[in-house]
């Protein structure tokens, strides 16, 4: 998969519009065709796109993935490490967020089907699904940052000020709140579904005939069960958490590796968009299998092959 995943990001870049020779020179200076030829020779430019990508390759498989054309020959994978941190910080109080939100509308709105609590949460499960992510960004920028001024407008800590973890939670809880809008939206209507075909097995009728109280038919018969389904998306909600990262770190100036992916865009960073690229890829993988033990971790009838 990362092969794969590696092919299509070289030739995407490669098929974008412009010549990958412009994000290695000074607009400032010009220069003859001959000294041009003689840099794309340098860069390997000159060479087949198969013999670039392979050359490219060889170096990744050692762990170098090159340097960054931008921001002075730095290498590319210790920015990419740099700003890990950040994003899975944000990416993860996003899901714990999701995840407490939606599981717990979920069995709200199933247990209180067609009710008025349900129909909220239903609309807002829509409404969350369908916002792309840099709405939502601009939005609780505007209501919470700008008008209300209950969070900061952006950055990670205050500028100047010295470290502690009410500075970072009070940056921190807004774009994570933002970005875990279409997770616990989605969760939220995977878990109301489930659980309401749960509840109509035999087997919780049997509970409920037996006199076991609501609540532990629901705890302790009915939600394991209903979570499976659930916990396949939340694994993948975290590839919809990286694309929602990206857009919530630009509008919010969040540090971390969707920023930096940002930047090296606009910048035509090429070495810096093929490694983050293949960073992400690869955490997204290591997601899908720690989502696939977690199944059978919550029912031992599934076996991890």
């Amino acid at each position: 998969m990362l092969l794969a995943l590696s092919v299509l990001i070289f030739l995407l870049l490669r098929l974008t519009p412009g010549d990958p020779i412009d994000a290695y020179i000074d607009p400032n200076i010009p220069m003859s065709p001959e000294q041009l030829a003689e840099l794309r020779s340098q860069l390997g430019l000159d060479r087949p796109l198969p013999v670039q990508y392979l050359a490219w390759l060889q170096q990744a498989i050692t762990g170098n993935l090159g340097f960054s054309i931008k921001r002075q020959d730095q290498p590319v994978l210790d920015l990419v490490l740099s700003r890990i941190g950040p994003t899975v910080l944000l990416m993860g109080s996003a899901l714990v967020i999701a995840i407490i939100a939606g599981i717990a509308t979920g069995v709200i709105s199933a247990t209180r089907r067609n009710s008025p609590v349900d129909l909220s949460f239903s609309v807002f499960a829509l409404v969350g699904i369908s916002s792309p992510a840099f709405l939502s960004a601009l939005i609780g920028l505007y209501v919470f940052a700008v008008r209300l001024g209950w969070a900061p407008s952006g950055g990670m800590l205050t500028p100047g000020a010295e470290f502690s973890i009410g500075d970072l939670l009070h940056h921190l809880i807004l774009p994570a709140a933002l970005l875990s809008i279409a997770q616990a939206a989605l969760i939220m209507r995977y878990m109301r579904s489930s659980l309401l075909e749960v509840l109509n097995q035999d087997y919780v009728r049997t509970a409920r005939a037996k006199g076991v109280k609501e609540f532990w038919v629901i705890a302790k018969h009915a939600l394991r069960n209903a979570l499976l389904p659930v916990v396949t998306v939340i694994g993948s909600t975290i590839g919809l958490a990286i694309g929602g990262a990206i857009f919530i770190e630009s509008v919010f100036n969040w540090p971390g590796m969707g920023l930096l992916l940002v930047n090296a865009v606009e910048t035509r960073d090429y070495p810096i968009i093929m490694g983050a690229t293949l960073i992400i890829g690869a955490c997204v993988i290591v997601v899908n299998l720690l989502t696939d033990i977690t199944y059978a971790v919550i029912d031992p009838r599934i076996k991890v092959g």
